[in-house]
């Protein structure tokens, strides 16, 4: 990602969360995201509980079909790159800058709309158990990027779809993978 994609997604004014939701896959992951936003007025706040909105990315080599996953220093499993809205309703924008923090990889490319919703529980040490609301999205990185991990991660690391199971994925991010891979079949279409 360059500085003129940066300002262009910065530009964006985006204050509801909720056709970025609607927009996403039906089922009861968007059910579910779509009664919280009904419910809770500081959903974009981390502190928001029973939970909150998050935004994720499947970052993806499209030369090789690769999959970018990073071993989270806090949870201690393999994970894709996102986090938390932090007041951002953009949550588009979350999820490439999350991909950009959490990767150092320059040129990565946000593709519209998101491909898979998730809730799922988190455990963080030191603080209260709480569900995130996760809009996960396409991201595009440029062929033989080189990611460069920061503090939230222990390692980096490219592998195939097939991979992810041995690496202890659970069943949320191998849906993600599947439908990230199948969005980018059709984007080559």
């Amino acid at each position: 990602m360059d500085l003129a994609d940066l300002a262009d997604l910065a530009g964006r004014r985006i204050s509801d969360p909720r056709p970025a939701v609607e927009a996403g896959p039906a089922g009861p992951e968007r059910d579910s995201i779509l009664d919280l936003l009904d419910t809770a007025a500081d959903v974009l706040d981390r502190t928001c509980r029973p939970g909150h909105l998050t935004g994720s990315a499947l970052v993806v080599d499209p030369s090789d079909r690769r999959i970018l996953v990073l071993f989270h220093t806090k949870l201690q499993r393999w994970l894709q790159p996102g986090g938390h809205a932090d007041g951002d309703a953009d949550l588009a924008r979350v999820a490439l800058r999350e991909a950009v923090e959490e990767t150092g990889i320059p040129g990565l490319r946000v593709v519209e709309p998101a491909v898979d919703l998730d809730v799922h529980r988190v455990e963080p040490p030191a603080e209260d158990a709480h569900d995130h609301h996760d809009v996960r999205f396409l991201v595009l990185a440029p062929s033989g990027s080189v990611p460069v991990g920061n503090h939230e991660s222990e390692a980096l690391r490219w592998v195939s779809e097939a991979d992810l199971s041995s690496l202890g994925a659970d069943a949320g991010l191998c849906r993600l993978a599947r439908r990230a891979l199948s969005r980018l079949d059709s984007l080559e279409a």
